[in-house]
């Protein structure tokens, strides 16, 4: 007996050690390598780099000495706030990321919310059937999603919805649907809904229906059990759906380089510019490590609001 039970806490400490070695080999590693690139100059930081079995005899390797030069920069462009003609190309990169992630969050939960409430309240058979649709997008590749929007917003009278607006009288000219904010926006929010639908319907589902009907005896309307009772409860839900799209939609490079035509300035595209073109790979890596740093507290706050709030509601 003594020996099972100590079969059995091995067994849980190599469960339990799995997630923190991948938190280690997948982030942790690969954050420590960026910091490292951040702190380095660009003759060191960007490859090749030099080997010992290629230096001639006697000759030592370059010795690596952290450089805070990247993140000088972005000091002095915040500094510079404010000022007239003053470069802030990575603020403006950061304003609008960050305006554009927001913006995603904030419509992918209006329009996710209705549809992952319907779902849980659809009977098992039908509630199958909308999750698969949901997940539906996924079986195909992210970038041919990406092409059909361009497709359905191109600016000529050859995109669908132009020529659908023409057709129908409703324009005399084609509008121009694409290459602007607006056309990254609807292909972000069509792209992240899913992630705010389904951590809303794993928490919806789980919502006893008790306490619906106890709000409906004591009087209340359905607006107010809502309120009341529906969105507390949903809270958790909410927040993981947010984390789940805000985060990959800070970052994002894609959508806005294919649907905004490199006239949507965002973070994603000044690193790659940086990792690419400029080579300047210590000020890319100084970007990324800032953009994980002033993420962390913001999650933070926002996954322990949740849970807190959470907890009050089951109570």
């Amino acid at each position: 007996m003594k020996r099972a039970r100590c079969f059995l806490l091995r067994g849980h400490f190599w469960v339990g050690l799995l997630p923190w070695a991948w938190m280690l080999l997948f982030f942790a590693l690969p954050f420590a390598l960026i910091l490292k690139v951040s702190l380095s100059t660009p003759e060191l930081a960007v490859p090749p780099y030099v080997s010992p079995f290629v230096l001639e005899p006697g000759a030592a390797l370059p010795h690596f000495r952290p450089d805070l030069a990247s993140y000088r920069r972005l000091h002095d462009e915040l500094r510079a706030l404010g000022l007239a003609g003053a470069d802030l190309q990575y603020l403006a990169a950061w304003g609008g990321s960050l305006l554009l992630a927001a913006l995603t969050t904030l419509l992918c939960l209006v329009i996710g919310y209705p549809f992952a409430y319907h779902i849980a309240r659809s009977r098992e058979a039908a509630r199958n059937t909308l999750l698969m649709l949901v997940m539906l997008p996924f079986w195909t590749s992210f970038l041919l999603r990406v092409y059909a929007w361009m497709s359905l917003l191109d600016s000529s009278e050859l995109g669908l919805i132009n020529r659908l607006l023409l057709a129908a009288g409703l324009v005399d000219a084609p509008l121009q649907l694409l290459y602007n904010r607006g056309a990254v926006l609807v292909g972000m929010v069509y792209s992240y809904l899913p992630f705010m639908v389904l951590p809303l319907y794993a928490n919806l589902v789980k919502l006893d229906q008790r306490l619906l009907e106890a709000a409906a005896d004591l009087g209340a309307q359905p607006w107010m059990t809502f309120l009341r009772v529906t969105l507390p409860l949903s809270r958790r839900g909410i927040v993981a759906g947010a984390m789940l799209v805000f985060i990959p939609a800070v970052g994002e490079f894609v959508i806005p380089d294919l649907l905004g035509g490199g006239d949507v300035l965002m973070i994603g595209r000044k690193i790659w510019d940086d990792f690419g073109p400029n080579q300047d790979w210590p000020m890319a890596a100084a970007v990324a490590v800032t953009m994980v740093l002033v993420l962390i507290v913001p999650i933070a706050l926002l996954h322990r609001h949740g849970r807190a709030n959470g907890n009050g509601a089951q109570r």
